[in-house]
């Protein structure tokens, strides 16, 4: 059973919100196909501390941040294209950092199509050559950027909007994480609260998040 999440849902502290994120599938409607990841990686972020965006005060760029809960705040990550939506209280929000594809009902008969459009949308690129492969589908969504390019997500269509059920929701099926892991966030500069755990990652999909928890390194 699905149930459409509205502004409900992100009108709650930001760790509740990413942690409850997990196991949500966000749905974007493309050329009239539904593009689909479950969600299995979150960040939270606080106006409060010094690695959130609203830490930096309102701007034109940032003015989502300042709006409220449901309102959906796009932003260029290296270039590329990062989704993140407002939770309660004033320049709090979540970052979807990692998905994986989903498949149901309502893409089961497009399967091989969306998968393919997904890849179509983000494939590997050599940086020396230019060549283009195909990324494994369960890598098209390990990375804020790689969700966004493979489901078709842009900056300047939903960036300081409230999501539309018709072509861009949220969705509950159901499905909650046996084991969550949480940990500090990925990509943020020393100095700036970057020993925070407010990182949330679905333990079953750990290997297919943007970073591994679970990998120890050797020395």
């Amino acid at each position: 059973m699905r149930t459409w999440l509205d502004e409900n849902f992100f009108d709650r502290d930001a760790m509740v919100v990413a942690k409850d994120l997990l196991g949500k599938v966000l749905r974007h409607k493309v050329a009239g196909m539904w593009l689909s990841a479950q969600i299995i990686e979150a960040e939270a972020y606080y106006l409060a501390e010094k690695a959130s965006h609203s830490s930096l005060g309102y701007s034109e760029s940032r003015k989502a941040l300042f709006m409220p809960a449901g309102t959906i705040y796009m932003y260029y990550a290296r270039g590329q294209d990062s989704f993140n939506t407002c939770c309660k209280g004033e320049g709090n929000a979540v970052l979807f950092k990692a998905g994986i594809p989903y498949v149901d009902d309502l893409s089961e008969n497009a399967k091989n199509r969306m998968i393919k459009q997904m890849q179509e949308y983000n494939p590997v690129i050599n940086l020396k050559t230019g060549e283009k492969r195909i990324r494994p589908a369960n890598k098209l969504c390990s990375g804020q950027t790689l969700l966004c390019r493979s489901l078709g997500l842009k900056v300047p269509r939903w960036r300081a909007k409230p999501y539309d059920p018709t072509q861009l929701r949220l969705e509950d099926t159901g499905y909650r994480p046996a084991d969550i892991i949480q940990t500090s966030r990925l990509g943020i500069p020393k100095g700036r609260d970057e020993h925070l755990p407010y990182r949330f990652i679905d333990k079953r999909y750990a290997k297919d998040c943007t970073q591994n928890p679970l990998l120890v390194k050797r020395k």
